[in-house]
């Protein structure tokens, strides 16, 4: 639980996607964070049209909220922003705010994508530190985005692999992602088609084993994440789609 939110965000990030816009403003998302029938917390992501130092920009926000007997235990309040430009999908801001139980972070970053090198504002502990990213890095949240709008699923096959560079905190990360085929998923809308990924990541103290994540994305122009499933090593973790609003096109729903 203690990495209830930054388990959620990574896992959004972990979706691929064609190259039509798949999202604008108003975009909505609500997930109900659970293990098995009892309700962890909740998260959204939210998505506006900014300026940000005269550029135009989608301004995506997350947030994600321990509740209920799950916050009694252990209070998590987690918020993240990123600030993308609309042409290219390239972050130039990324904020981490986070509270998990009495750990915290406050932390900024902003890109310089002419320089390859971002300013890691760390507001906690009042430090600032330029340090250099690679040409196609990409942030936790804006990931998700630039994903959905870049990757043409209709040429990928089962078993196929996507690499990926991020930047996180003031650190360079390689991310990879197989794409493991196609279902149709039952969700409270209805039977959506779905495209299903397993991120790698680092097995230990949360996650299982290399491969314990697993995401299930709608299989149209919106690519939605539906369901998040992830075995950690105190149990198996869910994240569900339960609201969402502001899509850019037709969500797609098998009618019996």
């Amino acid at each position: 639980m203690k990495k209830l939110v930054t388990l959620f965000l990574f896992f959004s990030i972990t979706a691929v996607f064609p190259q039509k816009q798949a999202y604008g403003d108003g975009e909505w998302f609500k997930f109900r964070v659970h293990y098995g029938f009892v309700t962890a917390g909740y998260a959204t992501l939210q998505v506006d049209n900014k300026y940000l130092d005269g550029r135009s920009v989608y301004h995506v926000q997350g947030e994600g909220k321990t509740t209920g007997l799950s916050k009694l235990f252990f209070k998590v309040e987690d918020y993240y922003e990123s600030y993308i430009d609309k042409y290219n999908d390239r972050p130039y801001r990324f904020i981490r705010k986070i509270d998990e139980g009495g750990h915290t972070k406050d932390i900024q970053i902003d890109f310089d994508h002419e320089s390859g090198r971002a300013l890691v504002h760390n507001k906690k502990h009042e430090t600032k530190e330029t340090v250099s990213f690679p040409r196609d890095a990409q942030d936790m949240v804006s990931a998700f985005y630039y994903l959905r709008n870049n990757l043409d699923v209709n040429t990928i096959s089962e078993g196929d692999t996507v690499d990926m560079n991020m930047f996180f905190d003031k650190e360079n990360y390689k991310f990879r992602l197989k794409f493991l085929g196609r279902e149709t998923l039952k969700t409270n809308f209805g039977k959506v088609p779905c495209l299903i990924f397993r991120p790698y990541v680092q097995a230990g103290r949360v996650f299982k084993e290399k491969e314990s994540l697993t995401v299930w994305v709608s299989d149209d122009d919106n690519k939605i994440p539906l369901l998040i499933k992830a075995d950690l090593a105190v149990g198996s973790l869910k994240a569900t789609l339960t609201e969402f609003k502001g899509l850019q096109h037709s969500f797609k729903i098998v009618v019996d």
